[in-house]
């Protein structure tokens, strides 16, 4: 890359600026990036609360069975050479992590209540295509109390965006977006009505 650089004349600003944007595309691919922790919205929070829930504990959250492995550790097939990786090294982790922390906010956390949130990640994926970006999440949640099942489904959520041809621009963007559809995928549960019903004092 440098070599090329080094060989390519110049000719005013537009040349300087397209070579700009290969360094810096050249910087994103093959790189890994990993998400900030998560932190409560709010939003759901004060909706958890005007529902007049019983707190619960949130347990095991792992990887679906018959899903591949590196699914929960690292994602990157659409990100034109760029990873993503979860902060606690495991997706479905991070979606507890999530999870925990609207529930925390919402002083719906109690880690001694008998309502128990369990989760499987199904499905996990980023497309920053030119275009078009989109990303996909989906788990199976539970929510158990003493052995008894109150609530099993999966639960998805998707979002798109304007992708830009060049790759310092989208990657980032694509990254930032499939870190939001964490938030995205815990509101919706928080908002199914099952789940609601499950959680009801």
């Amino acid at each position: 890359m440098l070599e090329f650089v080094r060989g390519t004349h110049f000719n005013g600003r537009r040349n300087g600026l397209a070579v700009a944007t290969i360094l810096i595309s050249a910087l994103f691919a093959g790189c890994t990036t990993v998400m900030p922790p998560p932190m409560a919205g709010g939003q759901s929070a004060k909706a958890l609360r005007a529902a007049q829930l019983a707190p619960a504990q949130v347990g095991n959250f792992k990887l679906a069975p018959g899903k591949p492995a590196a699914m929960d550790t690292e994602i990157g097939g659409g990100l034109r050479g760029g990873n993503i990786a979860a902060p606690s090294g495991s997706f479905s982790r991070h979606l507890k992590e999530t999870l925990r922390a609207e529930l925390q906010s919402a002083g719906l956390l109690d880690p001694q209540s008998k309502l128990l949130i369990e989760g499987q990640l199904t499905d996990s994926q980023v497309d920053a295509a030119i275009g078009t970006g989109t990303a996909r999440l989906a788990a199976r949640f539970q929510v158990t109390s003493e052995g008894k099942v109150l609530f099993d489904k999966e639960v998805a959520a998707e979002d798109s965006w304007d992708s830009s041809f060049v790759g310092a621009i989208a990657i980032p963007r694509a990254i930032e977006h499939y870190g939001g559809i964490y938030r995205l995928l815990v509101d919706k549960l928080l908002g199914d009505a099952d789940f609601v019903k499950a959680l009801k004092r």
